[in-house]
């Protein structure tokens, strides 16, 4: 038997246009804080709600938009989302108070929630059955590029050119990924029945999430939560060790690491099931958390980036096909949301939680607890998936 094509044109177009969306969100996430400060005089509190909105606002466009894409379209709603996205990029060049600021925040991350949920859920129907599990992880590859190349050029901006330069370079992009999302060719749901279409209109909780893939969306939302300590802590903590240019290459060992991975944990998921990655992984990501703690040299600090990027990189992706492939056809834009919804509940709530934490203990044992939290995680996957992985290897 032939074996389905992936890497069609529309799978390149539509993870080229993931890639751009992601690649703007993380360059603006490490320099937005600095702008912040350096422009409104902004506190280190406000600062981090300068940063830490765009995930609220990320939330609500996803809340909103995930039982209304077949609706839509979903090609129209991949549109909609990206010319919001490039006007409310306008909004950074008019920014007067901090007020205004954390709008424009709250604004990009709903036009980003509204674009990146279309594009996750057209990826579900461009893929092959068959190959689900891999297409999903060279899908999510794009939004691991953005990670290590977004945070490095904005950086890099930050100290060459000026906030105006790096906000116009983020306009450019996202037209770019406008021109790039009009060239997918989508395939559209049937049309529903005017008896389901009145059912629809009534007050649903299914309207807003898929309750297939809340149960595995919940072991998202833990591991999500300890990758945030990553995320908004790991530069703190590098100072604090004095390894700042460790902490300059973290992001792209753990790139790397996922970079390659995701193509033998992609075609192990189609194959073997979830269950032959997720176990190593929640060990690879617990481990990684661990040695962190207890990292006293560049060498110790990198190795952990890349056990975690082997990790969390591998387990973001298969909770991710599981949620796809345990919902029925034409509820996967919903999974697909109510999945981001998690993800990003537990990237952006968690590092509000753990900054309380950090008030009474220290980032090393912040990092071991977490690790802990990691491995526990494993009864939660083994309770609402992993035990019954092999039922759903051919459904």
């Amino acid at each position: 038997m032939e074996r389905q094509k992936l890497w069609t044109r529309n799978f390149i177009l539509i993870s080229s246009v993931n890639f751009l969306l992601t690649l703007v969100f993380f360059l603006l996430v490490v320099i937005i804080g600095l702008y912040a400060v350096d422009s409104f005089e902004a506190t280190t509190s406000q600062a981090g709600l300068v940063t830490g909105i765009f995930i609220v606002g990320t939330l609500i466009g996803r809340l909103f938009i995930g039982g209304k894409i077949e609706k839509i379209g979903r090609k129209r709603t991949l549109i909609i989302g990206f010319i919001l996205f490039n006007a409310v990029t306008l909004l950074y060049f008019v920014q007067s108070t901090i007020t205004l600021l954390l709008i424009t925040r709250l604004l990009h991350g709903i036009s980003l929630g509204i674009a990146s949920t279309a594009a996750a859920t057209i990826v579900a129907y461009i893929i092959p059955m068959a190959r689900r599990g891999e297409g999903i992880g060279y899908f999510s590859m794009s939004s691991t590029l953005a990670t290590a190349i977004g945070p490095f050029v904005g950086l890099l901006l930050t100290q060459y050119t000026s906030f105006e330069v790096i906000f116009t370079i983020c306009l450019a992009v996202g037209l770019i990924g406008l021109t790039t999302a009009s060239f997918v060719q989508v395939p559209e749901g049937e049309k529903r029945s005017a008896e389901k279409q009145v059912a629809e209109k009534r007050f649903a909780i299914t309207k807003f999430i898929e309750p297939k893939a809340v149960p595995i969306a919940l072991v998202t939302l833990f591991i999500a939560f300890c990758f945030s300590s990553v995320l908004s802590f790991m530069n703190f903590y590098a100072i604090e060790l004095d390894l700042i240019q460790a902490a300059s290459l973290f992001f792209l060992v753990y790139a790397i690491s996922v970079l390659i991975s995701r193509p033998f944990t992609g075609r192990l998921i189609d194959k073997k099931g979830a269950n032959y990655v997720m176990y190593p992984a929640f060990v690879l990501l617990a481990s990684g958390l661990f040695l962190l703690g207890n990292a006293e040299s560049s060498l110790t600090f990198l190795m952990a980036a890349s056990l975690i990027g082997f990790g969390f990189g591998n387990m973001q992706s298969c909770t991710q096909a599981i949620a796809v492939k345990i919902t029925p056809m034409h509820r996967m834009g919903m999974a697909t949301s109510t999945f981001f919804i998690f993800l990003d509940a537990g990237l952006g709530f968690g590092p509000y939680l753990l900054g309380l934490l950090l008030l009474q203990v220290p980032f090393s044992t912040m990092y071991m607890l977490l690790g802990g939290v990691a491995l526990a995680t494993v009864i939660l996957y083994y309770a609402v998936y992993g035990r019954g992985d092999k039922r759903y290897q051919h459904s």
